[in-house]
């Protein structure tokens, strides 16, 4: 019997015809990396001093004009002093921050960071962005933040209290230069002073008994500070370095005063132009404005006339003062900035 061979299987008509390709769904958009934002907002920051730098030129460049033509018309031989202890404004800051820490820092990434914190203080009030540029760069080396913070409280507690000894070192050293009949307030000014204060401080522990959990911060945050600042006085480098800085720091600054005085003919001696800058920076420094721009140069103007100088010259050494600290340091603090940011040391 022959085995007759089996007819071919039909195809299925699922089988017969392959099924079309389903459409390509479009690529599901993927969300930028931390690493690509982390890169993309260092960019934004290193160029972000520039842009201040141009909003600042446009807003301020009166005074800009106003300042550079009065130095243009001064004596050149003191204002190279002007813009040496301008220089040294930043050295002293930097022996400061270094003597608030008990860590070593690094010390020209050190004093990079304060001719930047120098220029992002004339941008917010109250020198918060000098404190936020000094802030990061400790954490950048690897100072936690509570510590970071204690130094910060540290170094803005120690500046007034080295520049009223200094004020008081000038008044018994000088008692004859100084004339302060003019310069004392009344009662009534006083009262009005005294009030305020009673004020702010009651409200501040109204403040601190009823809200524990700000209590609670503030305690734990004094607890490290005074702790850091027992540590601190036990090393002989850092008292120097916080004290000598502290009170280096405002005598460097009313040098440029000083110098900027002589230059333009001021008939007030460098002790009385000292004077007139820690008094005027110790009365007006509660006000918080960028830099001290504004309630420092008023008491400033006021301070030289009451010590015998005409307002017209007091206004343009003031002015003169401001291109010395804010404008010439400007754009090189700026850069600096930049170039920290860029360095990832901020």
């Amino acid at each position: 019997m022959s085995l007759l061979p089996l007819p071919a299987p039909v195809p299925s008509p699922a089988q017969a015809a392959p099924l079309p390709a389903p459409a390509a769904t479009p690529a599901r958009r993927r969300s930028p990396s931390p690493a690509r934002l982390a890169r993309l907002a260092r960019h934004v920051l290193t160029a972000l001093p520039l842009v201040l730098i141009g909003v600042w030129l446009a807003a301020d460049w009166r005074g800009l004009y106003d300042g550079a033509s009065h130095l243009a018309a001064a004596d050149p031989r003191w204002l190279p002093a002007g813009v040496g202890f301008t220089c040294l404004t930043f050295v002293a800051a930097a022996c400061i921050r270094q003597g608030a820490i008990p860590e070593r820092l690094p010390p020209l990434p050190l004093l990079a960071s304060q001719v930047a914190a120098g220029a992002a203080n004339h941008a917010l009030p109250a020198s918060i962005g000098a404190h936020a540029v000094t802030l990061r760069f400790l954490q950048r080396q690897g100072i936690p933040l509570p510590r970071a913070a204690a130094s910060l409280a540290l170094y803005a507690l120690v500046k007034p209290v080295a520049k009223t000894f200094v004020l008081l070192a000038l008044l018994l050293a000088a008692p004859e230069l100084i004339r302060l009949d003019a310069l004392v307030p009344d009662h009534g000014t006083l009262l009005m002073t005294g009030v305020g204060a009673a004020a702010v401080l009651a409200a501040l522990v109204l403040l601190l008994a009823t809200v524990r959990p700000l209590r609670r911060a503030v305690l734990g945050f004094l607890r490290t500070a005074l702790t850091d600042a027992r540590l601190l006085h036990t090393m002989p480098g850092r008292v120097l370095a916080l004290w000598g800085g502290a009170a280096a720091l405002p005598l460097l600054q009313a040098g440029v005063v000083a110098s900027v005085g002589a230059s333009l003919g001021l008939p007030l001696s460098w002790a009385q132009l000292v004077f007139a800058f820690l008094a005027a920076s110790t009365a007006a420094g509660a006000v918080p404005a960028p830099g001290g721009i504004g309630p420092v140069d008023a008491a400033l103007v006021f301070t030289m006339v009451a010590l015998g100088a005409a307002p017209a010259p007091a206004t343009a050494t003031v002015i003169g003062y401001r291109v010395l600290t804010v404008w010439l340091p400007l754009v090189p603090g700026m850069l600096t900035l930049s170039a920290l940011v860029h360095r990832k040391l901020l």
